[in-house]
């Protein structure tokens, strides 16, 4: 952006999968997050929005191949950045709002950040794991998805000079609860010639009833097996950052949660936009 430009900076908010459900999962408070621009100088529309590459549930869980023992993950998320914003898309189901406003040169300094956040953080991760329902219970693996991109783009903008507006802006998380998480190793350590060949079928057996695309029947049967393992038995195989984890599920096991996370304040002064 020309250094001159005067750049309006909007929060984007709509369900998940609302092209295809329209607003279903947003009385679940299952949202997906993005920031959207407005160059003053040529009065385009850009939209910079951080998603997995694969869709939600390919980043969530594996497939499992025949005659393959190692999960196969396609869990890589990235920033895109595009021109225009779907306005019909954020307001009908969700939430457009001017959020602040900022310079050509913050707006610039801004996408360099962008370009070595998307270099440095490349997995998609669903799950928030914590000790308990309390908010100052152990975290013990954060989240990685689109509203922690968006937090970020906002703070740096703040630390750049940004001053935003004063008004309540609310992100989903989905939190498993869990005790302390034991860990199990790799892909190699677990699955290779000299791995852990019963820890191996433990993990397969787990993810298993996850897969996609099956009958009514299988659907139910499977949900079945989820609760058995999660809640009866109390078992979770994480996959966090290459790493293989089990969680020692407790009450109340799943929780989706849709919190106030205030704007921030910056380190700089305004650049007096």
């Amino acid at each position: 952006m020309r250094e001159e430009d005067v750049i309006e900076v909007y929060r984007l908010q709509a369900p998940v999968w609302e092209f295809k459900y329209r607003d279903l999962l947003g009385h679940l408070k299952i949202m997906h997050d993005a920031v959207g621009f407005k160059s003053s100088l040529t009065g385009k529309n850009y939209t910079m929005e951080w998603y997995e590459l694969f869709q939600l549930g390919n980043c969530t869980f594996p497939h499992l191949r025949p005659g393959m023992d190692a999960p196969f993950w396609c869990n890589q998320g990235a920033a895109c950045f595009y021109e225009g914003i779907d306005d019909a898309h954020w307001k009908a189901n969700g939430t457009l709002v001017l959020v602040t406003t900022i310079s050509g040169t913050m707006f610039n300094e801004m996408a360099q950040w962008v370009k070595y956040d998307n270099e440095t953080g490349i997995y998609y991760e669903t799950w928030t794991v914590q000790a308990s329902p309390d908010k100052k219970s152990t975290v013990w693996f954060d989240s990685y998805e689109c509203s922690k991109f968006i937090l970020r783009t906002y703070q740096k903008l703040a630390d750049l000079g940004a001053v935003f507006k004063k008004i309540q802006t609310n992100y989903t998380s989905i939190i498993l609860f869990s005790g302390e998480p034991i860990y199990l190793g790799n892909e190699t350590s677990i699955f290779g010639p000299q791995g852990n060949k019963t820890l191996a079928a433990a993990i397969r057996d787990f993810y298993n009833p996850f897969k996609p695309h099956q009958s009514v029947r299988e659907f139910f049967v499977d949900i079945f097996k989820i609760i058995d393992h999660v809640i009866f038995k109390h078992q979770f195989y994480l996959f966090y950052n290459l790493e293989y984890w089990f969680l020692p599920m407790k009450s109340p096991y799943l929780k989706i949660v849709y919190e106030e996370v205030p704007l921030p304040v910056g380190s700089k002064a305004s650049f007096g936009v």
